[in-house]
């Protein structure tokens, strides 16, 4: 359990894993922090959008949509790896999920089944959004796996989090199947392996 880092923080904590990362307008204070409190933080949810191209994505992620206001995550990791900021604070990403899983996420022990949404995410889990159909055909490059790899280790990194601090949507909400494409112990594998 930790505070957020700074806009700052996170933006360094990015660069100094190696990331190219993109600043879309007024990210550092575009947020939902009136709809409620931001941290404590506890770990970091990976989606994907069910979008195509990089340009709507991003901007769907920012602005949102009229029943589901913006930002929707802190950053949108794209086909090309780079990485769109496009707010920080309290996001629209999580929603509600398991308290089970929240706490198997604090302790970093194995993740229960999701069976009920009882608990606001928005509140605990930082958000990348991954440009991808979904759809289990669209293909996943390996520089943006690499970057989605780079940029949950920059947090746990910062937090002193292992890779049992990054979960998928799927693993978080019931009904839920992102990020669909890979499995989340493939990207927990990685990304522990790069935090050694």
């Amino acid at each position: 359990m930790s505070s957020p880092m700074s806009a700052s923080t996170f933006l360094e904590a990015l660069m100094n894993e190696g990331l190219t990362v993109l600043r879309v307008g007024d990210w550092r204070t575009h947020n939902r922090n009136h709809k409620g409190p931001w941290g404590p933080v506890n770990g970091v949810m990976i989606h994907h959008t069910a979008t195509r191209g990089t340009e709507a994505t991003v901007r769907i992620c920012r602005d949102g949509y009229p029943e589901l206001p913006g930002p929707l995550c802190h950053g949108v990791i794209a086909k090309d790896g780079r990485i769109h900021l496009v707010g920080y604070g309290r996001t629209n990403h999580a929603g509600f999920g398991d308290d089970d899983v929240l706490r198997a996420v604090v302790a970093e022990k194995r993740l229960p089944a999701d069976n009920e949404a009882n608990t606001d995410g928005n509140r605990h889990f930082y958000g990348f959004e991954c440009e991808n159909l979904g759809d289990g055909q669209d293909p996943w490059p390996d520089v943006q796996l690499d970057a989605v790899e780079k940029a949950a280790a920059a947090i746990c990194r910062h937090h002193g989090w292992t890779s049992r601090s990054v979960i998928g949507h799927r693993e978080w909400q019931p009904g839920k199947v992102d990020p669909r494409g890979f499995t989340m112990d493939s990207m927990r594998a990685r990304i522990r392996d790069r935090l050694k």
